[in-house]
């Protein structure tokens, strides 16, 4: 099924997936991960993609996110064809277009809010002062910026997703990829971390929201469904979403 085609008026186009297809070989038995996969994401929008495990969800989101490679098909990721690079080149990609946040939240036990968020800094060889002043910046974003001494251990799971959170915008990713990010959290704390995703969408993020609950689902401006390594459907909530983040 081909998605259908959203107003997006004249915003660039940053993700642009045809026919992609992924295959994996067990044995004498090839499974088809995803089966000729279309989508388009423009720069700005907030969008979930959902599926039932099995549907092809995880491993669209670890392409999209250039952890893995396609079997055949492109993905031109801000004007760039991803599907052909090596290791080494899907890295850097990695490092500057995609910030990753994750269901377990990754962060070092032994280190401050403050030196998780600065750390994919350091690996692209920001000066100290930059990188401290810019993660400051991140954390106020997710209004941590008071808890910035605190470790991991020190912190709520809300908070510590705020952290990921932050750690994820440090590097002025071109996207937000967020796989399950409520899955450890309670149903409070869920509402708020993806208010939160509201307040940094409408601040100009683009952010990808991988889940299987249509709760979280709910909260995005778009959600595409997949099932059986296919796009089942690609359907614009705008207006549901207003009813829902607007006040009681």
């Amino acid at each position: 099924m081909k998605p259908s085609a959203p107003a997006h008026g004249e915003k660039q186009l940053l993700i642009d997936i045809a026919e992609l297809w992924k295959t994996y070989v067990m044995g004498s038995t090839e499974v088809h991960a995803l089966r000729g996969i279309q989508l388009q994401v423009r720069d700005g929008e907030y969008l979930a993609i959902m599926g039932p495990s099995g549907s092809g969800k995880s491993t669209l989101m670890n392409l999209i996110g250039c952890l893995d490679s396609p079997t055949s098909g492109s993905y031109v990721l801000n004007g760039r064809d991803v599907s052909k690079l090596d290791e080494d080149e899907l890295a850097r990609i990695r490092n500057r277009e995609i910030g990753f946040v994750f269901q377990t939240f990754n962060l070092l036990a032994r280190a401050s809010a403050l030196a998780n968020v600065e750390l994919p800094l350091i690996y692209a060889g920001v000066p100290p002062d930059e990188r401290h002043e810019r993660a400051q910046e991140a954390l106020r974003q997710v209004d941590l910026l008071d808890r910035a001494r605190h470790r991991p251990n020190e912190l709520s799971g809300g908070q510590r997703q705020r952290v990921a959170i932050a750690r994820a915008l440090v590097t002025r990713p071109s996207i937000l990829l967020a796989d399950e990010p409520t899955g450890n959290l309670d149903s409070t704390t869920s509402r708020e971390i993806m208010l939160l995703f509201e307040r940094l969408h409408e601040l100009g993020n683009t952010i990808l929201v991988v889940t299987h609950e249509h709760d979280i689902a709910a909260h995005t401006a778009r959600i595409v469904s997949i099932r059986d390594g296919r796009v089942d459907g690609d359907e614009l909530v705008r207006e549901r979403r207003r009813v829902l983040t607007s006040p009681a």
